[in-house]
């Protein structure tokens, strides 16, 4: 009589689950080309949803912060005279299309001028190429 073949997959399933309870994806691995190439298709069609998911949040940062700063910097321009203590909850920006027109001009003028952006040290040093 001849004993049965080892499963080829005992020691990966021991590693990933030392306690032996089920795991998904792991308890029965499938050997069939098509179902794999399907699974590998379906999470790349996740992680390009994630992606474009992941640069959509990082652009919306991105016009908060810019909102933000225009904001801070039209504040800075009104300041508010002494005393005043009744208007301070009002909105100091009561005309939305003037607001409109500045972050504009702000978006505008900070594409025109993106060495503006970067840091102080990252200038190139003039003079000799080391």
């Amino acid at each position: 009589m001849s004993e049965p073949l080892p499963d080829p997959f005992e020691f990966l399933k021991k590693l990933w689950n030392p306690m032996g309870l089920p795991m998904p994806g792991m308890v029965a691995p499938t050997l069939d080309v098509e179902a794999v190439e399907k699974k590998i298709a379906d999470l790349k069609s996740v992680e390009n949803w994630l992606t474009l998911n992941l640069n959509m949040l990082r652009l919306s940062i991105q016009g908060l912060e810019m909102q933000r700063s225009t904001l801070a910097a039209m504040k800075a321009m009104q300041p508010a005279p002494a005393g005043t203590d009744a208007e301070a909850g009002k909105n100091p920006f009561p005309d939305p299309a003037a607001w409109l027109a500045m972050m504009q001009a702000a978006a505008a003028g900070a594409a025109a001028n993106p060495a503006e952006t970067k840091p102080a040290g990252a200038t190139p040093a003039k003079g000799k190429p080391r």
